[in-house]
This record gives C-alpha cells, structure tokens and sequence, in this order.
C-alpha cells in the first residue's frame, strides 16, 4: 500500500493530512477533467455532476448514519466546525466547549460568550464543571471525540446525558475530524446532533469536508449566495472533492477494523520501544486511552523544535504541538489544560499513522528518534 511520493520518507503526521488513497484519485479524476460542468446548471454536464454529488451525499449519510439532507458538504474540518457554532448560535447564543478542542471550535465558542470546560489530567471532561457550565442559555455545546494532540478517544455518553438534563435545547456538535480513522463513527457520535469531518484527514484531497446535521438541527448559514446545500453554504460545489470524500469514506468503511488493529500493533510497538531506549520519555495518554495510531510523547530536556528539525534530516516526519499558519510551533493549549507544565510541554512529540503507514516507517523511527534526542541533548 506504498503511497506516491513517500518512497524516501518515513512519515508519521498522518493526522495532519494523509495522502489521496489511489482509488479515489481514480474516482475523482473524471471530475477535473471531461465532466467539469458546474453542478447548479441544467445542461448534461451539469446534471452528471449534480448526480455525482447527490451519489456522495447518500454515501456520507448512509456510512454516518444522518438523513442524506443533513449532509452539508463544506470546505474541510474548520468550516464544518464554524458553520456548526455560528450557525446553532445565530447572532446572541451561548457556546460552550472543553478547553481541549481544536482552535477551529475554541476560537468560535469564544466569540460567542464561550463557556470553557476543564478537563482532567487524562484529557477526560469535567463532568462536574459540565454542569455547573450549562443551562438555558447555552445553544451549543461541543466536544470532539478524538483529540487531535493526545489521541484521547472521549466517550459521549455522559456528556450527552449531561447535556440532557441540565440544557436540553443545547445541540451537541462533535468534531470527528480525527476520530473517523479510529472508531465506529456512526456509534460513536449516535448521540450527536452534528458532526464535522475533513476529508483530508482519511485519504480524500485538501479542501472538502462536512458537517452532517440531525433533521431538528436549523442552522444560520454563514456563506450566502447561490443558496446550495439547501440554502446552508452558498457556493459551487466542488464536485471533484465532494466525489473523493465519498469514496474516501467508503474505503475507510471497509477497512477501518484491519487497520485499527494494523496500526495498532504497530504504534504500540513504536510506543514500547522509544519509552524504553530514551530516557525521560512517557506517553501522555495511556495505549488503552488514545487512538490506535495517535501517539504523543512528552521527552525531558529536549525542545520539540529543535528535534524535529533533526529528524527531518533523517527523512522522517513529524510534529509537536499545534501549528499556527507560520509553521511555529505555539505552546500546546491541550497539554495546558491537562496541567502539564511550559517546560514538560516543550518537549511534545506527536507520532501518528494512517492508511499510508508501513512497518519500515516504524523500524526508522526507533532507530533515528534515541539517536536524534541524544544529539539534541548533547547540543544544549
């Protein structure tokens, strides 16, 4: 399953973006290509298109388990989780959220009077504060289901029955950007009223992405124009992508039992054998907590920075903390809520696998990852 492009890399970012898997390059290609007409029109070209993207949609809807009208296709995971907060808030409601969350929720619960959750030393939510945090005011709240820093897998469950009892009128949304790749998504997010994801994320291009509503879910759209997506985001679709995100998600359907346990075992043995050979070094969440193939690892005096730059001279891919649109590394906010200090923090690594990932990638980072923390040491 040797992915374009890697030959020479050992690349373990795959939850920042994984490769087009090849197959949906194949279903994509037609649409950049002789049926390029623009879905809104009426001519043949059109209408192929239009068909195409209603084939997707029954896809999405059938594999999430959400009504195909509910099916709002968007441009990736930040607009999904945008149009989720603006559009249940409208112009005076209440957002709430852990303080765990990508920014792409953080920063629009913000705005909107944000309640932020505290979470535990595991990344779990404060059920607790989750109550003292809700009540009639709130018209969202959102937790995601797979961190993107931690891997911490979170359990919806009680925090809907939270929700249930102390703010019933709030909708749930969860982000699943990451979590798609790594657990019965359907199950998972039942009890959610919506449900972002980014297509990027699974073997689908940059740049598509959806946010599946429940049909009591009335949102206000954010992009007004030519009224697509019954009127919720304006905009020619972008057929090509909307295509690949299908057949994306179909073949993660289809595979994502066998490499959950693939990549399991593979991250397991990455995480034994780099806690053993580098001193100082401790996965901040627990194998049976996080992901599958999401591993986080804090390393005693060594700057995340300063290492990544090592390892890339050995060819392999990593990151650290969030990245703001730079590529600087900011300090981590998750590891902050999780009361994990500055300096603790700054040595973060984040290892993560995907459909692309292959056993060779894991022999080369147990190998380079000691030799280049060493080096990093010795330099300081």
């Amino acid at each position: 399953m040797k992915s374009p492009n890697l030959d020479q890399l050992a690349y373990l970012d795959c939850a920042a973006s994984t490769p087009v898997r090849p197959a949906v390059l194949d279903a994509m290609m037609p649409y950049l290509t002789n049926q390029f007409g623009n879905p809104s029109g009426s001519h043949r070209l059109a209408r192929s298109s239009r068909r195409a993207i209603d084939e997707a949609r029954e896809v999405c809807a059938a594999l999430l388990d959400f009504d195909p009208h509910g099916i709002v296709f968007t441009s990736g995971g930040t607009e999904s989780d945008n149009l989720a907060i603006h559009g249940a808030c409208g112009s005076s409601g209440v957002a709430a959220c852990p303080a765990t969350e990508h920014h792409a929720v953080l920063y629009p619960v913000e705005s909107h009077s944000g309640r932020i959750i505290k979470v535990t030393p595991e990344g779990d939510v404060d059920l607790e504060h989750l109550e003292a945090v809700l009540d009639d005011d709130v018209s969202v709240l959102s937790v995601m289901l797979v961190n993107n820093e931690s891997g911490r897998v979170v359990d919806l469950e009680p925090i809907a029955d939270v929700r249930d009892r102390r703010a019933p009128q709030a909708l749930l949304h969860t982000d699943a950007v990451q979590a798609v790749n790594w657990v019965d998504i359907a199950k998972a997010a039942s009890r959610a009223d919506l449900m972002s994801l980014s297509g990027h994320k699974f073997g689908a291009p940059k740049g598509v992405g959806v946010l599946a509503t429940r049909p009591h879910v009335d949102l206000t759209a954010q992009l007004l124009g030519g009224g697509q997506e019954a009127e919720r985001r304006s905009g020619t679709h972008n057929t090509a992508g909307i295509v690949a995100l299908g057949a994306a998600l179909q073949a993660l359907d289809e595979s994502r039992t066998d490499e959950i346990q693939r990549l399991g075992l593979l991250c397991n043995r990455l995480a034994e054998g780099l806690v053993a050979a580098v001193p100082g070094c401790h996965e901040t969440i627990s194998k049976s907590r996080r992901a599958a193939g999401l591993l986080q690892l804090l390393i005693e005096d060594v700057a995340s920075e300063a290492l990544l730059v090592l390892l890339e001279r050995f060819d392999l891919m990593a990151s650290a903390a969030a990245s703001c649109a730079s590529g600087a590394m900011d300090p981590s906010h998750v590891l902050a809520a999780m009361g994990v200090d500055r300096v603790a923090a700054a040595g973060s690594l984040r290892l993560s696998l995907g459909w692309c990932t292959e056993e060779w990638e894991i022999d080369r980072a147990l190998e380079v990852i000691p030799k280049c923390v060493e080096q990093v040491r010795g330099s300081a």
